[in-house]
């Protein structure tokens, strides 16, 4: 079975996310999407109680779509390892947005984490990172994908309440 497995803080979560996870189910790129938000985030600061977002992400759950949390993990690549151990034998694909490409040198374990196929969905104008060149056999690029232009910052700034899931 191909498992996505969807990492981020999900503060709020929004259409945007879910539009994705329904995307990759629908077009069959993924049988199922492990929907798993952070308690932690390298980069952002004072992010909702973890309970509330899965509260949240809970009411989207299906047979295909399973929200765990992994409050012991605090980086990627060790949720991913944990996972591998659990599914071992189906195909973990990590789903991160575009936009997460110029960062993505800077995550933790970055080389650990790439043995992993990578589903890079389309948003905004980023489309694919040239410094990744060499791993560009474990990505998979989904440019059809039409996106929300929306973020989670904007949501928390009042900005598109109604994007909200």
């Amino acid at each position: 079975m191909k498992i996505g497995v969807f990492i981020g803080s999900f503060d709020p979560p929004h259409k945007g996310h879910k539009k994705v996870v329904d995307y990759l189910l629908e077009k069959k790129i993924v049988d199922k999407v492990l929907w798993i938000p952070t308690t932690e985030y390298w980069y952002k600061e004072k992010l909702s109680p973890i309970e509330e977002r899965i509260n949240i992400l809970k009411k989207y759950e299906t047979e295909n779509i399973i929200v765990e949390e992994h409050s012991k993990e605090n980086y990627t690549y060790e949720i991913m390892r944990n996972l591998k151990k659990e599914y071992q034998e189906d195909e973990l694909y990590l789903i991160i947005g575009s936009d997460n490409l110029e960062q993505l040198h800077k995550w933790k374990n970055i080389q650990e984490i790439l043995k992993n196929k990578v589903i890079v969905v389309k948003r905004g104008k980023i489309i694919k990172n040239e410094h990744l060149k060499e791993y560009e056999k474990q990505m998979i690029y989904i440019e059809d994908f039409s996106y929300l232009d929306i973020s989670s910052t904007e949501i928390k700034k009042g900005l598109k309440k109604e994007e909200r899931l």
